[in-house]
C-alpha cells in the first residue's frame, strides 16, 4: 500500500551515530513489495536493554521471548521483520523466532538470548523461516545504514520515517539517545502501541534504565491513541552500550541521572507524538486536557474515553464544535464527574462552565480553532486535583480506507 504522506508529518531529524551500535537492513520479501523489510542492529558486547511489552493475552512470540529477555538485561542484536506480525501462530511462529535468534546468535558468538525480535505486519500469518533465513544472511553481509534507512525498512502503513535525538550530560560526559519508531493504526495505549526502539551510548546498569523507561512509557506511549485498539506486538526496547564511558548509572540519585531521564522522557514524547500525527486518515493532531479529576488516574480514563470516542473524533475531523459529544465521553467513562461542576472548552476558549453552557458563548472563534491542525480539547471536572493529556487524531474516512485493504 503506498500512501501519500500524512498532513501532520514531521521531517525525520538529524541523528548522530551512536558508539556501540551498527545498523544493517535487507530485503526478506515478507510481502509482495520493493523495498528493505529486515532489520539489524548489532550491539557492542555489554550493551544494556529495557523494555515494555504490550498486555495483550493474544501477545505474540516474539513479545512473549521478550518479556523473559529482557529480566536477563543484556542485548547484541535486534532484529525487526516488517509485513508480518507473526502473531496468533502458535509453535510454528515460535519457532521462526528461535531460528532467527539462534542464526545471528551463531554469527555474533552470544547467546540467543541475546538476540531481540520484533515483528509487525499481518495477524495469523506465520514467519516465513525460508525468507526469514535469507533476509538474516542478507542482512549480515550488507553495508551498514543510518538511522533513516533503518526506520523506512520497519514501517507498514506509515507514511513517513519518524525518530528523535537529544542528549545529555553526564557530568563533564555527553551522551546521545537516538529512537525510532514505527506505527499508525491499532493504537491504543495499552503499555505502548507500536514498535519503537531507543539507543543511546550512556553507560547505566539495565535495572535502572528498566525503571526509567517504564517511567518515561507511562507519560508517553500509554498517553496516545489512535483508534482505541490494541496491538498484539508492542514494543518498546532501549539499549545502552556504555560506550560514553560515563560512571554507569545505577541509581536515580546518581549524577546525571535526572538529565539522562529527561533526554529519554524527550524522546519517548517526541515518538508517541509523531505515531498520533500518523495516526491513518488522520488530519487533526489533539491535545486532550482534563483536571479538575479526583486523582491522575482517573483523569487519564477520562481524557481517553474523548479520545476514544469516534463521535468527538468525527465532530473534530468535521470541524464541527459540538462540545456535548465531550460531555457524552466524560460520562461514559466510568470515573467520578458531577455534571454542574462541568466545565469544555476548545482551544482555551471555554464553551461551557459549572455545568452550563455560556450565554456569551460564541462558536465562531472555536471553529477556526478546530479548522487548523492542532486542536486542543479542555475539560475541568471541578473534583479535585487529578490531571492528565493525552493525545490523538481525528477521525476521518481515510482510516477506513486504509484499514479496508490492509492485507492486499
Amino acid at each position: 500500500m503506498d500512501l501519500p504522506p500524512s498532513p501532520l508529518a514531521r521531517q525525520f531529524p538529524d541523528c548522530p551515530a551512536i558508539p556501540g551500535v551498527t545498523l544493517r537492513i535487507a530485503r526478506a520479501g515478507y510481502k509482495n513489495w520493493d523495498r528493505a523489510d529486515l532489520t539489524f542492529a548489532e550491539l557492542a558486547e555489554g550493551t544494556a536493554v529495557a523494555g515494555v511489552f504490550t498486555t495483550s493475552a493474544c501477545a505474540s512470540s516474539e513479545v512473549e521471548l521478550g518479556r523473559e529477555q529482557v529480566k536477563l538485561g543484556r542485548a547484541r542484536a535486534l532484529i525487526v521483520n516488517a509485513g508480518n506480525s507473526n502473531a496468533f501462530t502458535g509453535l510454528r511462529g515460535r519457532e521462526a523466532v528461535e531460528q532467527i535468534m539462534a542464526r545471528v546468535a551463531e554469527a555474533l558468538a552470544c547467546d540467543p538470548s541475546d538476540v531481540f525480535v520484533s515483528s509487525t505486519g499481518v495477524i495469523g500469518v506465520p514467519l516465513p523461516k525460508d525468507k526469514a533465513r535469507a533476509g538474516i544472511a542478507a542482512a549480515l553481509d550488507a553495508m551498514p545504514c543510518d538511522f533513516r534507512a533503518a526506520t523506512d525498512a520497519i514501517g507498514t502503513t506509515d507514511t513517513f520515517a519518524k525518530g528523535a535525538a537529544a542528549s545529555a550530560m553526564l557530568g563533564a560526559q555527553r551522551t546521545e539517545l537516538v529512537g525510532i519508531v514505527k506505527g499508525s493504526g491499532m493504537i491504543a495505549p495499552d503499555m505502548a502501541t507500536m514498535l519503537g526502539y531507543i539507543f543511546t551510548d550512556a553507560a547505566i546498569e539495565p535495572a535502572l534504565l528498566q525503571e526509567m523507561l517504564e517511567r518515561a512509557n507511562a507519560e508517553t506511549f500509554s498517553c496516545i491513541t489512535v483508534d482505541g485498539d490494541t496491538s498484539t506486538s508492542d514494543t518498546v526496547l532501549a539499549f545502552a552500550t556504555g560506550r560514553a564511558a560515563n560512571p554507569p548509572l545505577v541509581a536515580w540519585d546518581d549524577a546525571g541521572a535526572d538529565a539522562f531521564y529527561a533526554a529519554l522522557l524527550s524522546v519517548c514524547r517526541d515518538l508517541a507524538q509523531l505515531v498520533v500525527r500518523d495516526g491513518e486518515g488522520a488530519s487533526k493532531f489533539i491535545t486532550i486536557d482534563v483536571t479538575g479529576a479526583e486523582s491522575d488516574a482517573s483523569a487519564r480514563r477520562i481524557a481517553l474515553a474523548i479520545g476514544n470516542s469516534p463521535l468527538v473524533k468525527t465532530a473534530i475531523a468535521g470541524g464541527d464544535a459540538n462540545w456535548g459529544r465531550v460531555v457524552m465521553a466524560v460520562g461514559k467513562a466510568g470515573e467520578p464527574a458531577d455534571r454542574d461542576r462541568l466545565s469544555i472548552g476548545f482551544g482555551g476558549i471555554w464553551a461551557a462552565r459549572d455545568g452550563q453552557p455560556l450565554a456569551d458563548y460564541d462558536e465562531a472563534p472555536v471553529a477556526a480553532h478546530l479548522a487548523g491542525e492542532e486542536v486542543t480539547v479542555e475539560v475541568d471536572l471541578g473534583l479535585g486535583e487529578g490531571r492528565a493529556r493525552v493525545w490523538t487524531c481525528d477521525l476521518t474516512h481515510g482510516y477506513i480506507d486504509i484499514n479496508a485493504d490492509y492485507r492486499s
